[in-house]
């Protein structure tokens, strides 16, 4: 028997993913694994949990739950040569559709022993990650402050916080968007209906400001932070957003989308476009390129930058991509590629 060890995120796609535990567990067995399974506890836990498997004779470690859990192992892994497999079944689930991954539809996961087979059978891909650092996000009585992760490294600036990226790294309308989903605002909606939900509340309410941004290393220049920008190694986020139009993991940089200066009634007819990745050249948003991304803000409105969905880190940051950070087992083909 193949042994694998699965990190479980009990809280995932809220609790959905330990009442499915039992089913994805004997499909696993049927399919010939030796499983060693681990709960995690609290945020970051899925981090430790899979450095400390780095050394053992795990063939392949399991993200068993949505973006935010395959972040957390991801990051734990990232650097050594141990596989990653994913399981998903969280709310966006968008690394395991990056990977030609089965994901789950509404409640139900009607492929469920295609994604197992992926792990029997699947193509390891070596990708790269996104390396952000600026201050934590403060702290909220229903989400603490991030804590530093030896896995992470440390920071170029005391007291700055330090994130990987595998999936995405965001600001503007999508960060506070991502910024209320851990809150738990419309804790009630499950999946991808979840985020238009929440979009169409942080555009209602959103606060107009201005910020500096610098690309590659070129002259700053200062925009209008309505809007949003993205940094991305996949097409989509937020739940089959396709932000990126054809992003993929192994392309060896970011695609950068920029979409500043826009107005909220711009920002509510985008989510349609967005959807359907038919948003690059309207109202100026443009899509590029890019290996390092800063950017600032007045420091009495910092900004939330959102990291795999998670929004851990404030303005002023900064974003550089590195190659070769860590294998993924995923799909023999995958999508744009």
């Amino acid at each position: 028997m193949t042994r694998i060890a699965c990190i479980l995120n009990p809280n995932a796609r809220d609790g959905l993913s330990l009442k499915k535990w039992s089913e994805f567990e004997q499909a696993l067995d049927n399919s010939g694994f030796d499983v060693d399974l681990y709960h995690t506890e609290a945020p970051g836990h899925a981090m430790d949990i899979a450095e400390s498997l780095i050394d053992t004779d795990h063939e392949i470690v399991v993200a068993v739950g949505g973006d935010g859990t395959v972040h957390e192992v991801a990051s734990g892994l990232r650097g050594s040569d141990k596989v990653m497999g994913i399981l998903p079944i969280g709310t966006g689930n968008d690394y395991a559709r990056a990977h030609g991954i089965p994901v789950p539809k509404g409640n139900k996961f009607p492929d469920l022993q295609g994604a197992i087979d992926i792990l029997s059978n699947g193509t390891n891909r070596r990708v790269g990650s996104l390396r952000i650092e600026g201050p934590p996000a403060p702290d909220h009585p229903s989400k603490a402050a991030p804590i530093p992760r030896e896995c992470n490294g440390n920071p170029e600036i005391p007291g700055n916080l330090v994130r990987w990226s595998f999936l995405e790294c965001d600001g503007g309308v999508t960060s506070v968007i991502n910024r209320m989903k851990d809150e738990g605002q419309f804790k009630r909606i499950r999946g991808p209906r979840k985020y238009d939900a929440l979009g169409i509340k942080a555009i209602i309410s959103w606060k107009k400001q201005t910020g500096e941004l610098r690309i590659d290393g070129e002259e700053p220049i200062e925009v209008d932070l309505s809007g949003l920008f993205c940094m991305s190694q996949c097409q989509t986020f937020g739940g089959g957003y396709k932000v990126a139009p054809g992003a993929r993991p192994t392309q060896g940089h970011c695609s950068l989308v920029m979409a500043w200066g826009m107005s909220k009634a711009q920002m509510l007819m985008l989510m349609g476009p967005v959807k359907k990745g038919k948003h690059v050249g309207k109202w100026g948003i443009t899509m590029q390129n890019a290996k390092k991304f800063e950017i600032s803000t007045s420091s009495n409105s910092p900004l939330m930058i959102g990291v795999d969905g998670e929004a851990v880190i404030t303005t002023p940051a900064t974003m550089q991509y590195h190659d070769d950070q860590l294998t993924v087992r995923g799909a023999a083909s995958i999508p744009n590629e």
